[in-house]
């Protein structure tokens, strides 16, 4: 009895050892293999020069967005897909620029059909696919398949779209579910169909009305409350309110991050964000706290949800295996008018404004944090455009895009962690307007086939007959304020470019 009592003894240190050893390496590997939550804020209408990190000149103060810079990276060179709406989050949830969808110009209204093709893979589905939980809380702006009441007329009248006359209802059936987010891969969601100015006006969670819009906004006008201020006439809920929605889906935000708090399964929170897009409503928690009028309010309202979202992910201790990304669909409408009366530059130093093909519409702030991955204070070089989320995730979790997915994606983990060694990633780059204006950049080329801004900038579509040149040509490297053209004095160069742009435009339509 002794003598066995005296070998337990002896080997209970080595006993000891091998357990240690064991749970170990154990919490290693769970450590390494764990794949990171994904948080990915898209503001509406944001400017490069709105964020105080970004633009020392800007009227607006952005605390929890520099914060988001000082302890993670921004990009110094990244692009939105398009200029406008509904085509950026096409390109965003796909990898796959949307002009070659069926949307060759312009946006979506509230009633239009679902733009994102059913069997195509997205962003969401990729990652459900690959074990996460998935969600969208915001703006869609993608299109719904509502169903009709009357299944042999249309869901709304043409002339509908834009403006509803009071008794002019709808042949929607609000009380049947849509076909929107969560047919596309995602688990949850909370939406309102399009943008805040345009009809139908209600929320849908998981695809079905929260409350049926049963009753009549007369809509706002820019005429009475200054610029801005305006929201279309049509049918809304009756207990929507204009004012309280970026608290609504900030809110909703928050309650979903805190309800993923016990949860070891990776999420995925698309936010959408229906600012600072018009209407500009900031709450009186935020008037007066800008040097940019009402958009600058707004503007530190929606640096204020970025915050809430901040402070969701650290009080469920999400934070530190979390890669959250801020960005914009595109460029600020930032007018000639604002311009006037402010000396705050929403577009930072760049040649017009949302919509247009000149860098204003499209060249966007974009910062990420990822703790212990991202070094703090980085900054990035790289060309990068919204349409690298699905290669980029494909990348972070180590796993392949399906055959045929994100055709216009590129793997930017590299860039994001620093190891890119400065090479550019992207051979080229195609960017969008609204009137469906084309421009490649390639290097420090920019080439656009037309004159003008394409956009919202005067003139939109200028005369090559009168100005002697066809289209434009850009040294960004040198003139990144795009002043000088440069198309008749390179004619190789347009050529080249040219011929690229048709070759991309006419494969995998």
């Amino acid at each position: 009895m002794k003598k066995s009592f005296l070998i337990l003894l002896l080997l209970l240190p080595l006993l000891s050892c091998i357990n240690v050893g064991k749970e170990k390496k154990s919490k290693l590997n769970f450590s390494e293999n764990k794949n990171p939550n994904i948080v990915y804020i898209l503001a509406d209408d944001l400017g490069y020069g709105d964020l105080s990190s970004l633009n020392e000149n800007s009227g607006i103060k952005t605390p929890n967005m520099d914060k988001i810079v000082e302890e993670g990276i921004y990009f110094s060179d990244a692009h939105s897909n398009s200029s406008v709406c509904t085509p950026s989050r096409y390109g965003i949830l796909t990898g796959r620029y949307a002009w070659r969808s069926n949307l060759k110009k312009g946006v979506l209204w509230g009633y239009d059909a679902p733009l994102i093709e059913k069997d195509r893979e997205t962003v969401a589905s990729f990652l459900k696919n690959n074990g996460y939980k998935t969600a969208c809380i915001g703006k869609w702006h993608l299109g719904l398949g509502w169903k009709a009441k009357d299944s042999l007329k249309p869901i709304v009248k043409y002339e509908w779209t834009k403006v509803f006359k009071k008794g002019d209802n709808s042949n929607v059936d609000y009380n049947k579910p849509v076909s929107g987010p969560n047919s596309l891969g995602f688990d949850y969601s909370y939406i309102i169909p399009a943008s805040l100015d345009m009809t139908p006006y209600l929320y849908l969670e998981n695809e079905k009305a929260v409350e049926l819009p049963i009753a009549y906004t007369s809509g706002k006008s820019e005429d009475l409350e200054g610029r801005g201020v305006f929201w279309r006439a049509g049918e809304v809920a009756p207990g929507f309110d204009f004012y309280k929605v970026l608290d609504e889906f900030s809110d909703k935000a928050v309650s979903y991050i805190e309800s993923r708090k016990e949860e070891a399964t990776p999420f995925f929170l698309y936010l959408p964000l229906t600012a600072p897009h018009t209407p500009w409503l900031p709450s009186s928690l935020f008037k007066g706290k800008s040097k940019a009028g009402k958009y600058g309010d707004f503007v530190t309202q929606v640096d204020h949800t970025v915050g809430k979202i901040l402070k969701a992910l650290e009080k469920s201790g999400k934070s530190e295996n979390t890669l959250i990304i801020v960005t914009s669909d595109n460029g600020s409408n930032w007018t000639l008018q604002d311009k006037q009366q402010f000396k705050h530059r929403a577009n930072y130093i760049f040649r017009g404004q949302k919509a247009d093909i000149y860098e204003g519409g499209h060249h966007i702030p974009y910062i990420a944090r990822w703790p212990n991955k991202i070094k703090p204070g980085s900054k990035s070089k790289q060309i990068i455009c919204t349409t690298d989320l699905l290669a980029t995730l494909s990348g972070i979790i180590n796993k392949p895009l399906p055959e045929g997915a994100g055709e216009d994606s590129y793997n930017m983990l590299s860039a994001y962690l620093g190891s890119d060694k400065g090479k550019q990633i992207r051979n080229y780059t195609i960017h969008h307007s609204l009137e469906g204006f084309f421009s490649i950049r390639k290097g420090k080329w920019k080439l656009t086939t037309k004159l003008g801004s394409g956009g919202f900038t005067k003139p939109v579509n200028d005369d090559p007959k009168e100005k002697g040149m066809a289209g434009t040509l850009y040294n960004l490297q040198e003139d990144i304020n795009e002043q000088t053209n440069l198309y008749n004095k390179y004619p190789k160069v347009v050529a080249e470019l040219k011929k690229l742009l048709e070759k991309i435009k006419n494969s995998s339509q």
